[in-house]
């Protein structure tokens, strides 16, 4: 249990992406109804859960959220639909099946509850985060996390639209006390978390800058120097966030890159373009392939330096 209107149902499906399981949420709006936010994965025994806590709290789902479509997180809402009859709401532009489209500046009522709607791309272009005014709580998917940071990966990710959108709730909800994220636990102090994401996303880019003062360098051979203290099997993912921060920084005249006329090493390939499948194993390789946007391929490598 979280507060007595607000229960988590984490889903079990544990991994380096996931971390302890995705989170969904329920919503007791007062009137015998509940929202539930983010119903996960589709596996049948936390379809199951979601189900049995919703009748333990006397209601019953009559209307299912969606923070973004990623597959740990949106695909038990057709199984959940179809058990309750509660249309899916979304994004307006996912391609995820949807009955409700969702804008910028929606509002949610049911019972007692009010639910404010905010578009938050980053982590993926549909995402939305949600703001329930009465428990002052932000349910923020993948944009804030109750432990580690996000993953911001091309081409469904871009970091300067992340950046805008951690601004954004640290503008928008300053009342806000407590953030419930799509993974670990709830986060009861929302303005630090959130000013320490920021400061981490600067930190980083920071650091890239730093590095490519001295001299040109390409993605792999960034992060052997930034995370040469990380554990190598997360390299891959450091690859992709360090694209989504060069992208942004070349975009800006920031900083060049232009194409190695080699092939790439091994190692390079490995980094760039790994077999997540033998990596994680086939149960968790879908979630991390669209976490981390696998499917653009990096099949040349790249030079980056700062621009003169």
């Amino acid at each position: 249990m979280v507060t007595s209107r607000i229960e988590l149902v984490r889903a079990p499906n544990p991994s380096a992406m996931t971390l302890s399981g995705t989170n969904s949420y329920l919503i007791d709006c007062a009137n015998g109804q509940a929202i539930c936010i983010d119903p996960g994965p589709a596996i049948e025994r936390h379809v199951q859960a979601l189900l049995d806590r919703a009748a333990a709290m006397d209601c019953r789902i009559a209307l299912i959220c969606l923070t973004h479509t990623h597959p740990d997180h949106a695909p038990a809402a057709l199984i959940l639909a179809q058990r309750t009859g509660a249309p899916i709401a979304a994004h307006a532009e996912t391609e995820f099946p949807h009955d409700r489209d969702l804008h910028d500046g929606d509002v949610l009522r049911m019972g007692d509850a009010r639910i404010r709607v905010m578009e938050s791309p980053g982590h993926t272009f549909d995402h939305l985060v949600y703001y329930e005014e009465r428990e002052r709580a932000l349910f923020t998917g993948d944009v804030v996390l109750g432990e580690g940071y996000v993953v911001i990966a091309p081409p469904n990710g871009a970091m300067r639209p992340y950046q805008h959108t951690l601004q954004r709730l640290l503008d928008e909800f300053a009342d806000a006390a407590v953030i419930y994220g799509g993974h670990g636990e709830p986060i009861h102090n929302p303005r630090a978390k959130v000013l320490e994401y920021i400061a981490h996303r600067r930190s980083r880019q920071q650091e890239i800058l730093n590095a490519l003062a001295g001299g040109p360098q390409t993605i792999p051979q960034l992060v052997q120097t930034i995370y040469h203290d990380t554990n190598p099997i997360l390299w891959p993912a450091a690859a992709r966030q360090m694209l989504a921060y060069l992208l942004a920084l070349e975009q800006e005249g920031h900083v060049q890159s232009h194409a190695v006329d080699r092939e790439m090493t091994p190692q390079e390939y490995a980094i760039l373009n790994p077999e997540w499948e033998t990596i994680v194993g086939a149960e968790h390789a879908r979630t991390v392939e669209e976490e981390l946007g696998a499917m653009l391929r990096l099949d040349t490598i790249r030079e980056y330096a700062l621009s003169p």
